[in-house]
């Protein structure tokens, strides 16, 4: 479903983007124009695994996440995509199908651009190229660094290493529970007591608000430990 989308603040999108950043201003301006905005409400996929890999999209507004669903028909997160990211990149490289589904989790906004335009683009500045190859190798080494702490850390390591990485610079983490407990692989019912663990241990505490990190040293600690053991 298309909207209208103020031009200036798509420029600044794709700007800010890991590979539109490369571009000239000229060639964002137009990659702006030629762009159809679209957008997906909460719950909806954005695309699916096996679709045709025929545009990438910049995320506006909103949030999404990577996702791929087992063999039992589970749903796994591999990763959450915050604005200005760009999704979908590997269908400029080669056009094929996608490789994961992406879903939004709440309401959200993108530029959706043809794959014969970012080709284009690239072709006349390739310093984009190799940005987009920089920062794919870098979500490489994340997703291997992600699968590695699936296998290796417990359900208490894997809450920890979830709560810091979603609070970032500040101490809040408003994600709910089964949020939470979906991207960690678990129940929500364990995440609840592993909450309240921590709740009395004096490491966060729990309101309407969300989750606050009040012994953000005590998770890491115990990420650290959960990895040595």
């Amino acid at each position: 479903m298309a909207d209208k989308i103020d031009l200036s603040s798509v420029e600044a999108a794709l700007a800010k983007a890991e590979l539109m950043a490369a571009l000239s201003e000229a060639t964002l301006k137009r990659l702006a124009k030629q762009g159809q905005p679209c957008t997906v409400d909460s719950g909806k996929l954005l695309f699916a695994k096996g679709d045709k890999g025929d545009a990438l999209y910049v995320l506006l507004e909103g949030e999404v996440e990577v996702r791929v669903s087992t063999e039992a028909g589970k749903d796994v997160r591999m990763a959450s995509l915050k604005p200005p990211a760009l999704i979908g990149e590997m269908a400029v490289l080669d056009g094929g199908t996608r490789s994961a589904d992406i879903c939004a989790i709440r309401k959200s906004r993108f530029l959706r651009i043809h794959r014969d335009q970012a080709i284009a683009a690239l072709e006349s500045e390739p310093k984009a190229l190799l940005k987009l190859i920089a920062e794919m190798s870098r979500r490489l080494r994340h997703a291997d660094s992600a699968l590695e702490d699936a296998h290796t850390l417990d359900l208490g390591g894997r809450l920890a290493l979830r709560l810091i990485e979603e609070a970032g610079d500040s101490t809040s983490v408003t994600l709910t529970q089964t949020e939470l407990a979906r991207r960690i692989g678990a129940s929500r019912e364990k995440v609840n007591r592993k909450l309240h663990e921590w709740v009395d241990e004096g490491w966060i505490s729990m309101g309407r608000a969300g989750i606050k990190l009040v012994a953000r040293d005590k998770l890491k600690a115990l990420i650290q430990e959960s990895r040595a053991g």
